[in-house]
């Protein structure tokens, strides 16, 4: 691996950081749930959900985030080396996994391990050897 010194950006990532955790604390606490970003998904496409409203303002400020971002700077060039196919079934493996693991990334990654929930824990290590084993196999094995 090769680090591009010239574009390091240590301090935009820590601000990303610290603005999520923000985030999902305030959520936590006028909400008293986990901002888990796939159980917030799956409750908007449930009739009759309480706090509606609350949750499509939080998942509405996550796609209007980057828009505010260029603002100040110049948005980072999205670069994904695979099809539309890959996408497509990354996506459904992800949404797959998501509820068979009761939450996301997010929701376990972020909120639970900061609370030192073990199944959060269990569940990020999962993930985590998930994604490391995943590259290694297209990466190293199968030369995609």
């Amino acid at each position: 691996m090769i680090i591009d010194w010239l574009n390091f950006s240590p301090w935009s990532a820590l601000a990303g950081g610290a603005l999520i955790g923000l985030a999902a604390a305030l959520f936590v606490l006028f909400n008293g749930r986990v901002a888990g970003i796939s159980g917030l998904l799956g409750s908007l496409l449930v009739r009759g959900g309480e706090g509606r409203g609350e949750k499509a303002l939080f998942l509405l400020g996550l796609l209007l985030a980057p828009l505010l971002w260029q603002l100040f700077a110049a948005l980072p060039m999205l670069e994904f080396q695979g099809g539309w196919l890959s996408l497509t079934l990354a996506g459904l493996l992800v949404g797959v996994g998501t509820r068979y693991g009761a939450g996301c990334t997010s929701g376990h990654g972020v909120c639970g391990i900061s609370r030192l929930s073990p199944r959060s824990l269990v569940a990020t290590g999962v993930f985590m050897a998930a994604g490391f084993a995943t590259v290694f196999i297209l990466r190293h094995l199968l030369g995609a």
